[in-house]
């Protein structure tokens, strides 16, 4: 009768053991049923997070292309510092560093250098558009639209204003103020226009105007200003474009 009794708590033991196991067995699987389902969920959702990503960064630059003129070159920011560098050098050279030297009188040198100061002008310009088309062309746009009218239009106003203030001023004799008035008057354009095109315009913008009241200050010493805002900063400015957004 003792041998049965033991016997059958004995049953009872392994039976208990089982279904201990079988418990700890079923929690395990339970947990690992969770934690796949839970692992897979967060895959989705992340995949799916990432695909909203992608087509937000996708439209925003749908929406920037579609508003900004982003067909500007960083090489004509560089051709636009060298070449006003040589005018320049130029201008120091052949008339300002001894303008009695020369043989020419005072209206004959404002000539020379409103002519060296219009090559300048006209060089930069062209390279400038050859360029932005180039560019353009290479990223499959337009280069006129109504963008590139905007970004005409708001660079343009002081531009003008300026060219027109810097005539009046050689016309008047005061010389000496051009340098100033031409990298204020830039600058600010740079600052108008920067809105609708990359945002270092602004900052191009910001220095040139800080170096045009430098200019005005230290009034006789404004063609070095002037080399400094419009050779020194464009190279500096068109390498950082380049590297930044050409070489995509």
């Amino acid at each position: 009768m003792d041998i049965l009794v033991k016997f059958s708590l004995l049953i009872n033991r392994k039976l208990l053991n089982i279904s201990k196991i079988s418990a700890f067995n079923a929690c395990l699987m339970n947990s690992y049923i969770n934690f796949a389902t839970q692992s897979t969920f967060n895959t989705i959702n992340m995949y799916v997070m990432e695909k909203q990503l992608e087509d937000i960064k996708a439209i925003r630059d749908m929406m920037e292309k579609s508003s900004k003129f982003l067909s500007l070159s960083g090489l004509s920011g560089i051709i636009a510092g060298v070449t006003a560098i040589v005018g320049a050098a130029f201008a120091w050279l052949y008339i300002l560093n001894n303008p009695s030297a020369t043989g020419l009188d005072r209206s004959q040198q404002i000539e020379v250098l409103l002519v060296d100061a219009l090559i300048v002008l006209l060089v930069t310009i062209g390279f400038g558009i050859y360029l932005s088309a180039k560019k353009a062309k290479k990223n499959h746009q337009k280069l006129f639209n109504k963008v590139t009218l905007k970004t005409v239009y708001n660079l343009s106003i002081p531009l003008i204003a300026g060219g027109v203030y810097s005539l009046l001023c050689i016309y008047r004799g005061d010389v000496e103020i051009v340098a100033a008035t031409t990298l204020i008057f830039y600058g600010l354009a740079l600052v108008n226009v920067s809105k609708y095109t990359f945002d270092e315009i602004h900052y191009l913008g910001i220095t040139e105007i800080v170096l045009g009241i430098a200019a005005a200050v230290f009034l006789y010493h404004g063609i070095i200003f002037w080399t400094i805002g419009f050779g020194i900063c464009h190279i500096i400015y068109g390498l950082i474009m380049y590297k930044k957004y050409d070489l995509k």
